[in-house]
């Protein structure tokens, strides 16, 4: 089961859509949906999963393991390990958009300088975040989209904090957040 996060455009779909952000609920071994003309970066949540992508070693990825990334018309498949995995995937249509897809770990409260035209913080953990756009309080798992290039602070509820800094480059404004 599949969860889009984000979009654009918005009133694409699955064969349109110049950059997506799901989550996906990973419960039995199989192939990977083929995406021609797409690059993928993918970062499991929570589980383990061996995944095999094309011309590739079998790997095991988890929380711990950084994103893999790979060309989403390369055939890939993916098993669970012992229990339903949890992953987030970042889809970019290849020569227009590119994105990258970075693990952060708070000990504190921070200040992030955001670059990118579009951006999006996926909580792992709860987080309150302070932004020019205003303020949020995130629930784990909830995402928020930050336009324009801009200073957010991100405030851990909790003694620390996680999340994904999805940065999407050479992209237009977003318009639609699910």
């Amino acid at each position: 089961m599949t969860r889009e996060v984000a979009r654009y455009p918005v009133h694409s779909d699955l064969t349109t859509f110049d950059w997506r952000v799901s989550i996906a609920e990973v419960c039995s071994s199989g192939p990977f949906s083929a995406f021609p003309g797409v690059d993928r970066r993918m970062a499991v949540l929570a589980g383990r999963l061996s995944l095999l992508i094309e011309g590739r070693e079998a790997i095991a990825v988890c929380p711990d393991t950084p994103p893999v990334f790979f060309p989403g018309d390369v055939a890939a498949s993916a098993e669970p390990v012992e229990a339903a995995v949890t992953d987030l995937n970042v889809m970019t249509r290849r020569g227009s958009f590119e994105s990258r897809l970075s693990r952060l770990l708070l000990p504190g409260p921070a200040s992030l300088t955001l670059r990118a035209q579009t951006t999006l913080i996926l909580a792992l953990s709860p987080l309150a975040l302070r932004c020019q756009a205003g303020r949020a309080d995130l629930a784990q798992l909830d995402a928020a989209l930050l336009e324009r290039a801009q200073e957010c602070e991100v405030l851990p509820r909790d003694s620390h904090g996680a999340f994904y800094l999805i940065e999407l480059l050479g992209c237009p404004p977003a318009a639609s957040v699910r």
